[in-house]
Formats: structure tokens, C-alpha cells, sequence
């Protein structure tokens, strides 16, 4: 790619345009412009050094010289460890400076050396440059790099928005690659940018492609988002002052279980962030109601609250915060989340064990031992301090006493999950016996009240996955009214989440209708909002519904039926996780008892995870385990690749749990309300090519499920209301079929369906050779968009499908699949055979349950390669003449991809050709045979190439340098060809020997290595008299090879 060029770009844009136009963005956000090749530096090093010397003066004026040295020397040196580490502390370096010590006075001194002024966007430095090669593993030249301050915090790789066969993914790859090959570019990277034009994604060194996300808005509306142009995105993310916003405080690190993870906010969490940090403001000053932030269960909520926390300390002056949620698990879980991030909020978070300390516990914490940790009583702890810390509670804690906790004004309450039931701030009689046996009217005070009255000068905000019930009042009296909302239909679109779904199997279980009326009961009482009086009515119904769905004859059914569910239709999707939820604990005992009963080898495939309790049979110690034993499974169940694969669960892993594989819920619990919306959600993680979550309904929560959605969004109802597979997804399959079906109409594909293993692969190889047909390109490409959907409609309805129908999906699915092969131009992957056959089989064994061995291509029995003349006689012979010429295209063109970083005389030849072949094909002028023997002349003749070349003694790259010395035919009249070989030798010996690194870099060097050229050539009397064209092919070799040869 070039320099910028002209304003008048040409409508149809190719990559370079895109990059040109994406810096004049930049430009005119008052970035500054630098052609990499124009600048005179190391290219070992990924600084911009001369403008990072002079941001760090210019940043800390006045500062020691000896302490502006050794925060260089600290950028430029960090302790061996992996790349993430050092990302990590980089990381801490960028957003709150490089701690120095240096001696002055003869006096050991520290400071603090800032890389970027955050506080004055026009004091630092903001470059965008392209083409700026950087020599580690191998060299590269990454499309556009941004420094700040002379540091590359962000990394773009753009792709052509024109060339059908590029796109935003390859650009993932192409990142991933340059992670490899010059990884020490990455230890100073904040944001990794991916662009087609068409989609534009950030992400972080840790993201999976699926983590990387748009930018839909430039200032926080959520109008139009639904299709973001590219330069929203660029200017929603880098305007300046923006940028230097979302690395200093929406970025941070966290940890999975397994491995550290670097989080870069999406724009949902960053604009209701600073929304509410503006009404916690307000609300310090007001009435202390700072509002509810909604954002839909699975966008990111608990991340969302360290970033608020985060941003809290500057705007409110380290303001004490008091993090509180409705039960130990969540506490557990959200406060694990916070301590993971601890250095990003630059404070430990801590946990409160008891509202006030007891002279005991005092004395305790007096003399503890070695690495004894205190006992932290709310109380105590609120009043030891004036300032900062954050503190989690349970609001149990609040309801011990009606004490006045602090009456400080700098303290701000952020409430979890802030609309569950027992928030109220109405007192109620309950009338309940004394010691003596009388009955006497007691006040309940609701924990809102009991909460309100601790801290009576706090600002109050909650957070919440669900909405609020349009009958709660009372949280809105405590927390106030929306700051943001973030709602499903929002987070499918941005692909923030998946869809769920929705299956019901109550009729499976065969329940007589007094079970039924009893169910329905349960979530009556559900409904009635847990009053005391209710809950008293209701342990006698919990007695009765153990009873019956806990019956043997009951969990027989019920497992068979999950048994036979997931083995035949979940098991092989995606990591096969899955999650049933049980009634109660002994029912989740028995569920898992049945199931091993039923299976007896799964005994690493299943585990119950549930609370445990000192009256517990002590059979149930051994399948329970202790709070490690869970730790460990929570482990097991978040990797995908452990032999776990069923979690039995009642009440824990429902909230705050998260396994983005996990793509199957089976419920055998009566759920309604914001706990039913929590449960489900745990299947509506985004992951790989996952259409959506399924829940499958053993207890009919199906009219409590439309309850729940009616507090949801208006076009949350429209578009999720009934989530019944029934209603979605198996008629969009069926829609999807027609379609497959009509674009295949007169190819008979009987045979796949009721023929042998031999006659099923021919069916699939002539189904790919009757739709890759010229006259069928459009046919072609609709029928990979619908295929797809069909696959993806069959993954969610496989239960309701018919097997001929499986069967059938699987015929179009497998010809989806090699066609896809078949296009991937540019060699992203070799096409091999066994690679081929060994997919399908996997894809018809997943699908159909096949276990028969498919070998397409029965004709051919050798390994695709066209140097092979076996192989190239039996393509020759191939009855599938499209699919043939397919082959023959892919591998060419794969060839030709080699040659165009190699060899420009080959790489213009063999073009031209295949080009001019391939146009006579489509204009009728060849036949399907004539164009078949055409493409294998030419094979033939890049195999003769290959030949000739290896009879010289010629290695692959001398013989790139031999074809262009002998392009015009008649060079050979005046040399032998041993001068020629000789001069081939030579030229390529000389060019490595003479190789520096800056040939790449500027053009003054490029000068020089022309000049050892034409000195070499003019040695051997070359180019002969009138013939001096002959000059330029040799020249545009060597540019060629210099720019694909690593510099070592």
C-alpha cells in the first residue's frame, strides 16, 4: 500500500483505498499523519522513540532527568513472563504511570513518570501511521497503527470491503498471526481493531473473536444501532479526548478461572457508566436516589460495576462504597469479580463477617496469627474510616438491628440484583407465638427501610439483569427511576448475547392432573410475592410437591427423556454442556442417581452442585463435597474441553454464573419473576457460532415465563415474548428446507437418504458438482446463507424434527461444507482429502447419528497435489465435471497465491491464464471438458515449471530470479545458460548477503539495493543493447522478494 493519495477516491474501493480513507478520519479528528516508510528509526523496536522522548518531557515538566531515564528503561525493559503479564503491567504503566526510584542528593527518591496527560487532551501526542514495519520473528507491517505518546496502544487490520474473500475474520487471524511473530508490539497494545468497512470490531490480546465488538454510537444513543456505519465506529471510539477516556478507566484485567483476561468495555457499558456516575452526582447533592441501571442479564452487569466503582473514586473524591446483594452465593460471586480487579480499582475490596465485632472478636483481631485474616464487622469497619474502601454485605446484615450504621454522606450504596422481594419499605404485622405460647402481632420493617435508616445520608443505585416489577413501588421510592436501559432485543443485536429458547416436555412426564393443579398452585403462590402469611400456607404445598415430583416412577420418566433429549440432540453441539435444574435437593440427589443408574460409565460427565447442611444424610457428603469440591466443578464445568458436561443444580450456579458454551437448560423446577429470567439467562452467553440457549420445560413454566416478559421492553415482548421452538425455530427450519430444496430442484439426492455409504458420498460430491455449476453462482451463494440458517434453525428444533427431514439437513449441511472449502481462495487453508472426508464424517455421525465411513471423491485415491500426474489423471476422469473444475481452480489459485510473494514472471503467467480460461468458460466459448483439460495443461505446465527449476539445480527462489532474467524470450540468443544460471546464483546470493533491515523502511535504502543490482547485472553485460525493458521485470523480483523474504 502507498502513501495517502488523492481526495478522489474510485467508488469501488480495494484495501488501500479503505486504509486511505480511514487515516483522512483520523485527520479530521486531528490526528497526525506519518507513512512509515518516511521515518528514520529502528525497526526492532515498536516505539515511536523520538516522540515518546519528547511526550514524557513535555507531560512531566520539571522532572528529575535521571527519573525520565529509568521510566524508559522501564518501558523498554520487562521481567521475562508471557506476553499477558507484561500487557498487564504496561497496562498499569499507561493508565496510572511508571513508578521510578532514582538517587538525588545522594538520597534514594521516588516519583511518578505519567505517559499520557489525561487531564489535558492537547498535551500529548496522537500519530496515526501506516505501513510501519517492525522486525521481530519475522518482519510485518501491520495496516494502521495509532500511537499515543509514542506508544502503539492501538493496532488496526483492515480488509478489503470489496474482494469477496476477505473479511473482518481474516483480519481476527491476520492479528492472532502478528501476536506470534512480533509479539513484543502487543506488550504496548490497549485495542486491537478489526475492519471490512462493512463490520468493525475492538477487541483486546485476550479477546476470541467472538468478544470483539462494534461501537454502534457516538454519544450513548441506542438509535439506529442496529447497522453502525465505520466511521461511527472510529469516531464513537477515537476521538481523542474519548480514547484517552476508555484506556484510562474501561479498561481492565480479570481472570476466567483459568487464565488472565483483559476487558475492554463495549460502548452499552460505557456510556450508561458515565450516565451514572452523572446521576450519583446529582444524587449526592439531591435526594441520595442515583437510579436503577438496567442492562439485561449476560451484556456484562458485574463488569459494568467495577467500572462505575472505578470511575466513582475520581468523580465523587474516594467516596466509601458499600456493595450489597440478597445472598452469600451472589455476594461471593460479585465480590470474587471485584477482588479480581483489584488493581484496577487500586483498592482490595473486603468482606463484612458480621454487622458489629463483639469484644471477642476485638480481641481477636488484636492478636492474630500469621496469615489469620480479621474479622470485619459493617459497623466498625464503616467508622474506622473517613474515605474510600469498598466493603460487600449481605442485606441479612442489615436486619440484625435498627442501629444507625454511619451517618456519613461520602458513602454510596450499589445494591445487586435491586428488586427482589424482600426490598420493601412498608412495615408489616405478622402475628407469631411468644415463649409462653400466646399469639402476638410483631412489626416486620421491609430491609429497604432497615437499609434507608443504617445509612440514612448514602446515595443508593441498583443494578439489575431484570426489570422491575411494574407493581414494585418500592424500589423505585429507594434507588429512583432508569439511568439506563440496555434490553434484550439491544444485546442480541450487538451480539452482547444470544436468544433464548424455549422447548416444553411437560407431556413426557405423564402427570395426572392433580400433580398438574398442585404445580399450578406453586406458582400462585409465586405470584403473591412472598407475604409471611403466604410462605406459611406454602411449606405444607413444598411437602406435597417433593412428595410427588419426587416419585420414583416420575424420575424415571423424567430422566429417560433428558437422556434421550440430549443424546440425540445436544450432546455433539457445540461442548455438549448442560444444566438441569432440580426441585429441590433430595430430587437432585436422585436425578443424578438415576441418570448413573441409566449410564454408569458417566461418572466424570455429571456432577450436583448444591449447598450442603450438617443434617445431610451422610451418603450425600460423598456426591456433595465441601465449598472446594465446588470451587473445583465450577472449574471443570467452565472448561470445554473437560469430560464434565451435566451440572444437577437447585439454587446455586442459577445467578451470576457464567459458561459461555453452555447451551442447554433442563428445568424440573417451578421458577417465575426475575429468578426464572436469571435462571434462564445462564444459556444465553455468546460463544462461537451459537444461535441461542435452549431451556427445555419438564414443570410448565411456559405462562410464567409471558408474565415475567410483560415488565420486559415493548419490542422485548414483540420479539421474545413466546420463545416456543415450536413457534420460532422449527417453522423457520422448515422455511429453510423449501428454500435448500428449491435451489437443488432437478439434482436427485435420494441416494444420500436411502442408499449405501458409497452411494451417500456420491450423492454429496454430485450435489457440490450440480450447485458450484457456472450457471449457478447466485444459486450458489444464497444457498451458503440458507444452508447456514437451516443448520442453525436445526440446532435449536432437532427434538420436533422428523428423521427423513435430519437427514435431508445433513445433505445440505455436508454440501455447504465443501463448497466453503472449495472457495477459500488465497490459500487461507490447503485443501487436502483426509482433512475433507474426515469433517463430513464427523458432521454425518453429530448429525444423523451415522457411523458409516464416507469417502468423497471415490474416484480419486491420491492426496490432492497438482505436482501428482496420478492425481491429475484421475481428476481428468472425475464424472462430477463442475465439481472437477472446482478442484482444479482452488488448487491453481492456491498455487498462483504462492507465487504472487515469490515469483512475478509465474505469478503474471499463470494469472493471465487462468483468467483468460476461465472467461472463455463463463462466455460459453469452452466447453465443461475443454475448460477441465485446459486448467490441467496449465497444471502440467506449473509442474514442468517446478521440474525445470530442479534440473538446473535451481532452488524456488533462484528460479524466481531465473524466470525474470530470461523473460523475453530471445535473452537466451546472447547467453549460455550456465551464465545465466550462474548470474541467477549470484544475484540471489548477493542480494541476501547485502540485505540490511532498513530496505523495507525508507526509499533512499531501497536506492541502494537497486544500485548492487544493476552493479551486478552490468558485471554479466545484462541487460543486452535494446533490450533494457528486461531491467525493469528483474528489479520488480528483487522489490518483491524483499518484501516477502524475513529479514534474519
Amino acid at each position: 500500500m502507498n502513501k495517502l493519495g488523492d481526495e478522489n477516491m474510485p467508488y469501488s474501493f480495494n484495501e488501500s483505498d479503505y486504509e486511505n480513507s480511514v487515516i483522512e478520519l483520523f485527520q479530521n479528528m486531528d490526528y497526525n499523519y506519518v507513512y512509515g516508510p518516511d521515518v528514520d528509526r529502528d525497526i526492532k523496536s515498536p516505539l515511536y522513540e523520538d516522540v515518546l522522548d519528547e511526550s514524557i518531557r513535555k507531560i512531566n515538566p520539571g522532572a528529575d532527568e535521571k527519573a525520565i531515564v529509568n521510566a524508559l528503561y522501564k518501558l523498554h525493559n520487562f521481567e521475562n513472563a508471557d506476553l499477558i503479564s507484561k500487557n498487564m503491567v504496561f497496562m498499569d504503566y499507561l493508565q496510572n504511570g511508571v513508578e521510578v526510584q532514582y538517587n538525588k542528593n545522594g538520597e534514594e527518591t521516588s516519583t511518578i513518570i505519567y505517559l499520557v496527560d489525561y487531564d489535558n487532551v492537547d498535551n500529548n501526542s496522537f500519530i496515526i501511521a501506516n505501513q510501519w514495519t517492525f522486525v521481530e520473528h519475522s518482519e510485518k507491517r501491520p495496516d494502521v497503527i495509532l500511537f499515543l505518546n509514542g506508544l502503539p496502544v492501538v493496532l488496526m487490520e483492515l480488509k478489503s470491503p470489496s474482494r469477496e474473500e476477505t473479511e473482518a475474520s481474516e483480519a481476527y487471524l491476520q492479528i492472532r498471526n502478528y501476536m506470534q511473530e512480533i509479539p513484543s508490539m502487543f506488550i504496548y497494545n490497549a485495542i486491537c481493531v478489526m475492519s471490512d468497512q462493512l463490520t468493525s470490531k475492538a477487541g483486546t490480546i485476550t479477546s476470541g473473536e467472538d468478544r470483539f465488538m462494534e461501537w454502534k454510537t457516538t454519544d450513548g444513543s441506542y438509535e439506529n444501532t442496529q447497522f453502525a456505519s465505520f466511521d461511527t465506529f472510529f469516531e464513537g471510539m477515537f476521538e481523542q479526548s474519548r480514547l484517552l477516556d476508555i484506556i484510562k478507566n474501561f479498561i481492565c484485567f480479570s481472570n476466567d478461572g483459568t487464565k488472565n483476561i483483559k476487558i475492554l468495555a463495549a460502548y452499552h457499558q460505557y456510556f450508561a457508566v458515565k450516565k451514572a456516575i452523572q446521576s450519583t452526582i446529582h444524587a449526592t447533592e439531591t435526594d441520595g436516589k442515583a437510579g436503577v441501571f438496567w442492562h439485561t442479564q449476560g451484556s456484562g452487569k458485574s463488569l459494568s460495576m467495577v467500572f462505575y466503582a472505578h470511575l466513582l473514586q475520581k468523580a465523587l473524591n474516594s467516596p466509601t462504597i458499600v456493595v450489597i446483594t440478597d445472598r452469600n452465593d451472589l455476594d461471593d460471586q460479585l465480590y470474587t469479580q471485584f477482588a479480581k480487579c483489584s488493581d484496577f480499582l487500586r483498592q482490595v475490596p473486603v468482606h463484612a463477617d458480621k454487622r458489629r465485632l463483639s469484644d471477642n472478636d476485638k480481641a481477636r483481631n488484636d492478636n492474630l496469627k500469621r496469615n489469620e485474616k480479621p474479622t470485619i464487622g459493617l459497623m466498625d469497619w464503616l467508622n474506622n474510616r473517613k474515605a474510600n474502601g469498598i466493603i460487600f454485605t449481605t442485606m441479612q446484615k442489615f436486619e440484625e438491628s435498627f442501629d444507625v450504621l454511619s451517618d456519613r454522606r461520602n458513602i454510596i450504596v450499589m445494591a445487586d440484583e435491586a428488586h427482589r422481594s424482600q426490598y420493601g419499605l412498608e412495615e408489616k404485622v405478622k402475628m407469631i407465638k411468644n415463649e409462653a405460647g400466646d399469639e402476638e402481632a410483631k412489626i416486620i420493617v421491609g430491609t429497604a427501610r432497615i437499609i434507608r435508616n443504617s445509612l440514612p445520608n448514602a446515595s443508593y443505585i441498583g443494578f439489575t439483569g431484570t426489570p422491575i416489577s411494574m407493581k414494585d413501588k418500592s424500589t423505585r421510592e429507594v434507588f429512583g427511576n432508569y439511568i439506563d436501559i440496555y434490553d434484550m432485543t439491544q444485546a442480541v443485536e450487538d451480539g452482547a448475547t444470544r436468544p433464548v429458547f424455549y422447548e416444553s416436555r411437560v407431556v413426557k412426564l405423564h402427570l395426572d392432573e392433580n400433580t398438574i393443579h398442585l404445580i399450578d398452585q406453586e406458582y400462585d403462590l409465586m405470584a403473591e410475592n412472598a407475604d409471611p402469611t403466604v410462605i406459611e400456607k406454602s411449606k405444607k404445598q413444598l411437602a406435597r410437591m417433593e412428595a410427588v415430583l419426587g416419585a420414583d416412577q416420575t424420575i424415571n420418566s423424567l430422566v429417560t427423556d433428558i437422556l434421550d433429549h440430549y443424546e440425540n440432540n445436544r450432546e455433539s453441539l457445540l461442548t455438549g454442556k448442560a444444566m438441569i435444574v432440580a426441585y429441590s435437593r433430595p430430587i437432585a440427589l436422585k436425578i443424578y442417581r438415576k441418570i448413573l443408574e441409566l449410564r454408569p460409565t458417566w461418572t466424570d460427565k455429571i456432577a450436583v452442585v448444591m449447598t450442603s447442611s450438617n443434617k445431610d444424610p451422610e451418603e450425600w457428603h460423598d456426591v456433595i463435597g465441601n465449598k472446594r469440591h465446588k470451587e473445583e466443578l465450577a472449574l471443570k464445568f467452565k472448561d470445554d474441553n473437560d469430560p464434565l458436561k451435566i451440572a444437577i443444580v437447585v439454587d446455586m450456579w442459577l445467578t451470576g454464573f457464567d459458561v459461555p458454551s453452555l447451551s442447554t437448560m433442563y428445568v424440573y423446577k417451578p421458577m417465575s419473576g426475575h429468578n426464572l429470567m436469571q435462571a434462564i439467562a445462564r444459556v444465553n452467553r455468546v460463544y462461537k457460532d451459537k444461535e441461542g440457549g435452549l431451556v427445555v420445560d419438564y414443570v410448565g413454566i411456559a405462562s410464567a415465563l409471558k408474565q415475567a416478559m410483560n415488565d420486559y421492553t415493548a419490542r422485548d415482548k414483540d420479539r421474545y415474548g413466546d420463545p416456543d421452538i415450536g413457534k420460532v425455530a422449527y417453522p423457520k427450519f422448515l422455511e429453510k428446507l423449501d428454500i435448500c430444496r428449491d435451489i437443488f430442484y432437478g439434482y436427485d439426492y435420494y441416494l444420500f437418504e436411502h442408499g449405501s455409504d458409497l452411494e451417500r458420498a456420491k450423492a454429496i460430491s454430485g450435489g457440490v458438482n450440480f450447485i458450484v455449476a457456472p450457471e449457478k453462482n447466485k444459486d450458489k451463494e444464497d444457498f451458503i446463507k440458507e444452508a447456514y440458517a437451516l443448520k442453525q434453525a436445526l440446532s435449536l428444533c432437532s427434538s420436533l424434527v422428523e428423521p427423513e427431514l435430519r437427514l435431508e439437513a445433513a445433505f445440505f449441511e455436508s454440501v455447504r461444507v465443501l463448497v466453503l472449502r472449495l472457495m477459500d481462495k488465497g490459500g487461507k487453508k490447503k485443501i487436502s482429502l483426509p482433512e475433507m472426508n474426515e469433517r463430513i464424517n464427523a458432521l454425518l455421525k453429530q448429525s444423523i447419528k451415522s457411523d458409516g465411513v464416507i469417502n468423497l471423491f471415490s474416484d480419486v485415491h491420491e492426496e490432492f497435489s497438482l505436482f501428482d500426474p496420478k492425481f491429475l489423471d484421475e481428476i481428468a476422469k472425475m464424472k462430477e465435471k463442475n465439481l472437477a473444475l472446482e478442484l482444479l481452480k482452488k488448487l491453481i489459485a492456491d498455487q498462483i497465491h504462492i507465487y504472487r510473494r515469490t515469483n512475478v514472471v509465474k505469478s503474471e503467467k499463470f494469472s493471465e491464464i487462468i483468467q483468460r480460461t476461465i472467461n472463455a468458460y463463463l462466455n460459453g466459448l469452452l466447453t465443461n471438458e475443454e475448460v477441465i483439460q485446459e486448467l490441467l495443461k496449465m497444471a502440467n505446465q506449473i509442474k514442468e515449471a517446478k521440474d525445470a527449476g530442479n534440473s538446473l539445480g535451481l532452488t524456488d527462489e533462484e528460479m524466481a530470479f531465473y524466470d525474470a532474467l530470461t523473460k523475453p524470450q530471445a535473452i537466451k540468443d546472447f547467453y549460455h545458460n550456465n551464465e545465466l544460471v550462474s548470474l541467477t546464483k549470484e544475484l540471489t546470493e548477493t542480494l541476501r548477503n547485502s540485505r540490511t533491515v532498513d530496505w523495507q523502511k525508507k526509499q533512499s535504502a531501497r536506492a541502494r539495493m537497486r544500485m548492487i543490482v544493476k552493479k551486478l547485472l552490468k558485471k554479466y553485460k545484462y541487460p543486452p543493447e535494446g533490450m533494457e525493458d528486461a531491467l525493469q521485470t528483474v528489479m520488480v523480483q528483487c522489490e518483491l522478494w524483499t518484501d516477502n523474504t524475513p529479514f534474519e
